[in-house]
């Protein structure tokens, strides 16, 4: 044997003999050589298909308001995705964003949370309600060089968003029954929030202590502000989220048999104010009515604070804002000034009654069931409508029969219009009250504040 072959002998390796790298095709790999300059082509075609979907979109939002189709915050920015599919993960690049959802509250909160941003630079929201990735996609491209943002989110949107990029706060205001015939129960409404919080581990989360619901959503997260500012409406919270035991008094600390429990708050509200993580104390002095107002903007306070925004420079913003895309707004109809009051569910409602039970002035009810509110109101039942014994009630609307049936059964006198300024005539005669209160649901209201000035 010569050396060469003992050599050879020598160099082989005692282990197992090596695997072969699979191939691309065995892998399921799909391999491509780009070259730099088809990279460079890539990156430019890819700005400039950006750029069109941009101008595209503001254009659509332009003709839609001087055609007075609408705001234009859906129409932009489905005809900029359509263009761009990967827009909005571009759009919040270097933006610190705070999403807000729930039940009630969305548009009013983010108004308060765009307003209190602002103290630390500009700020865009999408102030219209366009709720979904489409109106999100509009508002960024707004003012894209804006630093901040205020999204407010569908609660069925939210996995849909953080399945796309992280926001840097996620606010959580409620959760109860609210059209049921599109939305469903509150159980996969909270089972949707869970896995959008889970794609969302680094954000920090501003969830409402005194909601079972919301509890269950957020108590996972490593990352959770708690805020705590009353449960009004405890209907849909009496049983635990998660294993279905009765919870029992919602107004103290309750504890369920599987574990999960009321969390300590780090924020807290209540007629007198608010107190700080840190103990101490504001007024809140609003121009927004009610202690359901005190509690959303503690809610922006709270998510402007975890961005280093200082809380009074906050609250000095908030405190700007006379109304919410027309909610609480007094404007004219008819001749007459009325103050608009949006109420879409039965927690909603218990906060509007409470606001009218302040005064005796004359009281119109607005109820539609298009697509938009859901067409179920069997919810109308769950309303406590005898606050309104001995009020000046007029009731309109698509479902007026169901309403002014409702208040027959809750021993409320009512008369019943073909229409709100009918309404307005009927329930002013022999009336001394210089202003009339409207509560309206969803597309009621909508409809309101779109022609306010035209009666």
């Amino acid at each position: 044997m010569t050396n060469t072959t003992r050599r050879s002998e020598r160099s082989q390796p005692t282990g197992p003999p090596p695997q072969e790298a699979p191939s691309p095709s065995e892998s399921g790999q799909r391999w491509r050589v780009v070259s730099a300059r088809g990279a460079r082509r890539a990156d430019v075609l890819s700005r400039v298909r950006t750029g069109t979907a941009l101008a595209a979109g503001r254009l659509a939002t332009s003709a839609s308001r001087s055609l007075r189709l609408g705001s234009g915050g859906i129409i932009g920015g489905r005809v900029a995705l359509a263009l761009q599919p990967d827009l909005l993960t571009r759009l919040v690049v270097d933006k610190r964003i705070v999403v807000i959802t729930g039940t009630n509250g969305k548009t009013t909160t983010t108004h308060m949370v765009a307003q209190a941003l602002r103290a630390g630079g500009a700020s865009v929201s999408n102030a219209t309600g366009a709720n979904m990735l489409d109106g999100h996609v509009a508002a960024l491209m707004a003012e894209p060089r804006a630093p901040y943002a205020a999204l407010e989110v569908d609660e069925l949107h939210l996995a849909q968003l953080t399945d796309r990029f992280q926001p840097s706060v996620i606010l959580l205001l409620n959760l109860s029954r609210d059209q049921l015939d599109r939305v469903g129960e509150i159980r996969s409404v909270e089972a949707s929030l869970r896995r959008a919080l889970r794609q969302a581990p680094g954000a920090r989360v501003v969830a409402n202590a005194d909601d079972p619901n919301i509890v269950s959503v957020a108590a996972d997260h490593p990352h959770v502000t708690w805020v705590s500012g009353g449960c009004r409406w405890k209907h849909d919270a009496l049983n635990c989220p998660r294993c279905g035991a009765f919870l029992g008094e919602l107004d103290e600390a309750w504890e369920c048999v599987c574990g999960l429990r009321r969390p300590n708050a780090d924020w807290k509200v209540d007629v007198g104010g608010l107190t700080a993580p840190d103990g101490t104390s504001e007024r809140l002095s609003l121009p927004l009515p009610g202690q359901v107002n005190r509690v959303n903007a503690t809610f922006a306070l709270a998510a402007t604070t975890a961005l280093d925004i200082p809380r009074t420079e906050a609250l000095d913003h908030i405190r700007r804002l006379r109304d919410a895309s027309g909610r609480y707004e007094h404007t004219s109809m008819a001749g007459h000034d009325v103050r608009l009051l949006l109420a879409k569910n039965p927690a909603s409602w218990l906060e509007m009654l409470d606001l009218v039970a302040e005064n005796d002035r004359p009281l119109i009810l607005v109820v539609n069931s298009r697509q938009a509110d859901g067409h179920d109101v069997s919810w109308l039942w769950d309303i406590e409508f005898e606050r309104l014994v001995g009020r000046n009630v007029v009731v309109t609307g698509e479902r007026a029969l169901d309403l002014a049936v409702r208040l027959r059964y809750a021993e409320v006198k009512c008369e019943i219009a073909t229409n709100v300024q009918r309404a307005l005539h009927s329930v002013t005669i022999g009336s001394s009250a210089d202003s009339v209160e409207i509560i309206a649901n969803y597309t009621a209201f909508r409809d309101l504040f779109a022609k306010r000035q035209q009666h």
